[in-house]
């Protein structure tokens, strides 16, 4: 044995741990969506819920991103810690598949020769070329993350054959079979060697994989193994453990909690049933026979298997205990702190699962602002302190909430690629400084309330009138702003631009409205200020909303993503019929509306 040996193990196990890690990576990305609707539609039974976690993890190849992702949905109410009981103890038995999949290394091609297709020694570079086929021959929405998945399989392969190659030289040594007679001889020392190793990779999967490489040198057996497939589940689940601890709520500590309550008992009723079983002699046709990857494949199936049948009726027992070893926090100050919560960095790797919560968060952000502007309206027309101190809480928890979207699109950019990814990160980035913006200038229009209040003075029955009119008009734009961020309704997002220039050609008709008033002293000039003031305030609220509207046709259609200037000059400038339809219909709708306020007003004024 020499130093090259060692190397050429280590860079094996490099290669099979990337390889697991880029393929996982594109199973993740490419079934994100639709786990993420499955798991938010979850509201059945834990049988149910058991073959979600079991089907969802051997589709991501991962049990420890199936309980983080778990562990971050109920942090975010979207279900309940009994619900997410069933998808653990799934996820445990999913994660077996890996070494279903592995357990290739056995297979024997000469009997056949269609064999020796999935033989990894052809497998491997066989993925590698579909991968790099795919990525490079191919333009499509999905054709990248296809291949990616093709490429992290064959550098598994690769890997894994690269180690059992240098196994192959280390058995020559000695060293290996003085490593696992020793283990065979300790089942403790096993027992930790597993847990350790499985705790520094984070992942069973790779841990099971690697000791099936080490299978194929004919030294391992059944006595000497079990032990170390049992530490594994440990090692693994307390890692996921302190990632679901990272910044969550006391309901997700709870999963990572459950999780290790399950593995332990696991493990605990592994080990004394083997002991038994063995003392009875029912073992000795196995124990000390060798064991190779695909015997390795099968016991640990069997393990979890058998477990998650013997522990199911008890999960009830478990979650009692994960409340009383986790305590409940105080209640939040604020209703949308829960969302808050929900963006969790342990999201990151499944960015569906991210953006999801962001837009639940961005969606609560639209309507607190939305709200702040319609009581800026109502303290306008009536002076309400109560009401303005509301406003004002609403603003800074508004601003907050921006600070904590915005931070947290920002982390997500470092983990995606993807270009629908991308599309939604800027989108996101672009409309939560709109909605802040939207309630900075609710802000402002309080503060010309008070400003008026505290002058003494008030608007004239005529101005009022008019303010009505506008504010109505912002309403609806508002209501349509609404449905075009919130559902992704194009059409909603269309109705937005033609409002908002009448909204322009208002604010100058009502500037003239309000200059004829000061002429003839129906205004006074302390009122006037202030209500050109208004005016701005308003025409600002109605471009916010259309550069939302603007944005939720970009994210739609990219063409105008980059040309978004041109695309609303094209529209201004008449050339568009749809918008010149919807344009005179709404100028025509308001101005009258706005002149049947004005008779309105002068007929009020004449009667007092």
């Amino acid at each position: 044995m020499s130093i090259f040996d060692i190397i050429s193990l280590l860079g094996g196990l490099a290669m099979f741990l990337y390889g697991m890690r880029i393929m996982g990576d594109g199973l993740k990305e490419s079934s994100s969506g639709t786990l993420k609707t499955a798991l938010e539609r979850l509201t059945s039974t834990p049988v149910k819920a058991f073959f979600l976690g079991l089907g969802m993890t051997a589709v991501i190849q991962s049990s420890t991103a199936t309980i983080v992702i778990t562990s971050g949905l109920v942090g975010a109410g979207i279900i309940s810690l009994h619900q997410s009981l069933g998808i653990i103890i799934g996820a445990n038995v999913g994660t077996t598949v890996t070494g279903q999949i592995i357990r290739l290394l056995d297979l024997d091609s000469s009997g056949a020769s269609f064999l020796q297709f999935f033989t990894p020694s052809t497998l491997a570079p066989l993925a590698l070329i579909i991968g790099i086929v795919i990525i490079m021959g191919f333009k499509g929405k999905n054709t990248g993350k296809i291949g990616q998945i093709a490429i992290g399989f064959g550098i598994l392969f690769s890997g894994l054959l690269n180690m059992t190659d240098a196994v192959g030289t280390l058995t020559k040594s000695g060293i290996i079979d003085q490593l696992f007679a020793s283990i065979g001889k300790n089942p403790v020392l096993g027992y930790l060697i597993g847990l350790s190793v499985a705790f520094v990779l984070q992942s069973s999967s790779a841990t099971i994989g690697i000791l099936q490489a080490f299978s194929t040198s004919g030294l391992l057996t059944f006595g000497g193994i079990y032990a170390v497939l049992v530490g594994v589940y440990l090692g693994d689940c307390v890692t996921t453990a302190i990632v679901c601890n990272i910044g969550a709520k006391p309901e997700a500590k709870r999963v990572g909690a459950f999780n290790i309550l399950y593995n332990l008992s696991k493990s605990a009723a592994i080990l004394i049933a083997v002991t038994v079983i063995h003392k009875l002699g029912l073992l000795d046709g196995i124990w000390d026979s060798v064991i190779h990857s695909g015997g390795i494949a099968n016991t640990n199936t069997i393990f979890n298997l058998a477990c998650a049948i013997l522990l199911f009726p008890t999960v009830g027992f478990y979650e009692k205990l994960s409340y009383r070893i986790i305590k409940d926090e105080p209640d939040t100050v604020n209703e949308h702190d829960e969302l808050l919560d929900a963006l969790n960095p342990v999201f990151f790797s499944t960015p569906a699962f991210a953006f999801g919560r962001c837009f639940d968060a961005l969606s609560a952000m639209y309507d607190m602002a939305r709200g702040n502007t319609l009581l800026s309206f109502e303290v306008i027309a009536r002076y309400d302190a109560k009401k303005i101190t509301q406003v004002e809480k609403n603003e800074d928890y508004i601003d907050s909430m921006a600070d904590r979207i915005s931070n947290y699109l920002v982390q997500i950019s470092a983990h995606i690629t993807a270009p629908n990814h991308v599309a939604i990160m800027n989108h996101y980035l672009s409309v939560v400084s709109e909605f802040e913006r939207l309630s900075d200038h609710a802000m402002n229009i309080t503060e010309i309330s008070t400003s008026l209040h505290d002058s003494q003075n008030t608007f004239s029955d005529a101005a009022m009138a008019e303010l009505r009119v506008i504010m109505q008009l912002i309403e609806t734009i508002m209501d349509y702003t609404s449905q075009a961020f919130q559902k992704r309704n194009v059409t909603a997002a269309r109705h937005i631009e033609p409002l908002e220039e009448v909204v322009d050609d208002m604010v100058n008709a009502l500037k003239d409205n309000h200059l004829e008033r000061l002429r003839t002293g129906s205004c006074t000039m302390s009122e006037g200020t202030e209500f050109l003031n208004l005016l701005s305030e308003l025409e600002r609220m109605s471009d916010i909303c259309s550069n939302i509207g603007v944005a939720t046709i970009a994210r739609v259609n990219p063409k105008i993503k980059n040309q978004i200037h041109d695309y609303v000059s094209m529209l201004h400038s008449g050339r568009d019929e749809e918008y010149n339809r919807e344009y005179h219909a709404a100028h025509d709708r308001y101005f009258s509306l706005l002149y049947s306020e004005k008779i309105s007003a002068k007929e009020t004024a004449k009667q007092s």
